[in-house]
């Protein structure tokens, strides 16, 4: 099975400063039709609710729409839309027009998310999300098959394609057997939190659970994300990255998502980031015992606080001198992209 490569964005302010709604979005529409132009095979956007500090998109389907009309090729995905406290039948629909729009590259990533000012905003109780999420899971899934809904209604336009392009995150190895049962694509975080061990380490048995039950007709899918940054060599990769990784450990810390740790150093281990030298990215990636079983890489350079052309230029490494060598191969040919002419 081919390796494929995408990559996510949080949709924030890159290097940290202030920008417009407007801007950020323009940024991000670029960074699919760059991350096109170099060969990536999906983009995907994670959904963040009230100006989050981890990220600024709401409505990921809608942003999704409009980077639609400025690709061709690459898969569009949303890495992870929360469904608990969203209404399924309404994200079918939504989800139908942007695949009828894109000529069918949505792919659907959902989670359940762990803010409770959310689910508090949203009238659901965090208690009962997990419970919400599998309820909605389920509506979406019968809502996209094509299902008589209540009041005798049927999904328009009818896309029943799409729930062979449906992922689902967890942490958890009994969750990634209920997803893989159900033949869904398994997404896994960038990190692994509440855990002492590694990244890895703690990914590698729901990533065995999952395999050890796939019965799906075609190749099983998993997602992995990592913190990608390659640059001139790892002194330079680091000081780039250190603001934003100082900021998101004192935050995980703070929320007990992460032990406590020693140095910066120790979490860019502990956390799997693979940043320096375009060599050593790739070394530190074979090195990681999760990736060897993906069928997608998603790379991110979250939660470096990077510019915009530092993202793109990351993006441009990992595409020439960093993916090629752990089995991805650019699929050709490409028809050229249209520029947005974002800044």
């Amino acid at each position: 099975m081919s390796l494929r490569l995408g990559f996510l964005t949080h949709v924030n302010s890159d290097d940290g400063g202030p920008a417009t709604a407007s801007e950020l979005y323009r940024r991000t529409t670029e960074l699919f039709v760059v991350a096109e132009e170099l060969g990536y095979d999906s983009g995907w956007v994670a959904q963040h609710h009230f100006a989050s500090s981890a990220g600024r998109l709401p409505a990921p389907l809608v942003l999704l729409g409009a980077i639609a009309q400025h690709t061709r090729t690459i898969r569009l995905g949303t890495a992870v839309l929360l469904i608990a406290v969203e209404n399924p039948v309404r994200v079918a629909e939504d989800a139908a027009v942007l695949d009828a729009l894109s000529d069918g590259r949505l792919h659907l990533g959902l989670g359940t998310g762990g803010d409770p000012r959310t689910f508090t905003a949203f009238g659901v109780d965090p208690e009962r999300r997990r419970e919400q999420y599998a309820e909605a899971v389920s509506l979406l899934r019968a809502t996209l098959a094509g299902r008589p809904l209540p009041g005798g209604g049927r999904l328009e336009p009818e896309r029943p394609e799409l729930l062979d392009r449906l992922w689902q995150s967890t942490t958890g190895a009994e969750s990634a057997a209920r997803i893989s049962a159900e033949h869904d694509g398994l997404l896994l975080a960038k990190a692994a939190f509440r855990t002492e061990l590694p990244t890895g380490q703690a990914q590698l048995p729901l990533v065995q659970s999952y395999l050890d039950g796939w019965r799906g007709s075609g190749p099983p899918r998993i997602g992995v994300s990592r913190t990608v940054y390659p640059a001139v060599d790892r002194r330079t990769a680091v000081a780039q990255l250190r603001e934003g990784v100082i900021d998101n450990v004192d935050q995980s810390v703070g929320a007990g998502l992460f032990p406590p740790v020693t140095s910066l150093d120790g979490y860019l281990a502990r956390a799997h980031v693979h940043a320096g030298h375009p060599d050593e990215v790739v070394a530190s990636l074979r090195r990681d015992e999760v990736v060897p079983h993906a069928s997608e890489l998603i790379v991110q350079t979250h939660p470096g606080r990077l510019g915009h052309d530092q993202t793109i230029a990351a993006l441009e490494l990992i595409a020439t001198r960093v993916a090629p060598h752990l089995g991805w191969r650019r699929a050709e040919p490409r028809r050229p992209a249209v520029r947005t002419g974002a800044a």
